[in-house]
């Protein structure tokens, strides 16, 4: 039998601390954002505050399950499209042999998120470019 207490997500402070003691970082722009969104939608935070306790947790949870789904689904079809292309699979395998074996498909997809985003990026700075020449 095991006394160790779960852990948050992602080693959210105050893992081993009470929650009573547990201070919680404020963000003013993501309080901003928040406070918006309540004055713009009375009724779904009436709604919110109804809720009990429980099914707020749940729903908490819920979401956190649904991001980590979605960073599957994501995770799955950056691999599919490398495994689609020998030439490409073998560019990331070169690029990730010295990885540890078991986090080679992890690091595999980061490279090549962090490839399409700043592929996105170039490729829409010379759009914005080509649109303000041809204006």
């Amino acid at each position: 039998m095991s006394t160790k207490k779960p852990t948050p997500p992602n080693g959210a402070p105050g893992a081993s601390t009470p929650p009573e003691t547990t201070t919680y970082r404020i963000n003013p722009e993501v309080e901003a954002k928040i406070d918006a969104y309540i004055k713009e939608n009375p009724k779904y935070w009436a709604y919110v505050q109804a809720m009990p306790r429980d099914r707020l947790e749940r729903t908490v949870v819920l979401n956190e399950v649904r991001q980590i789904d979605r960073q599957q689904r994501m995770r799955e079809g950056i691999m599919k499209r490398i495994n689609a292309s020998p030439e490409l699979k073998q560019a990331y395998e070169t690029l990730v042999k010295n990885v540890p074996e078991g986090q080679r498909e992890e690091v595999m997809t980061q490279l090549a998120r962090q490839t399409q985003r700043t592929v996105a990026r170039s490729q829409g700075q010379r759009q914005a470019k080509g649109e303000a020449v041809g204006v």
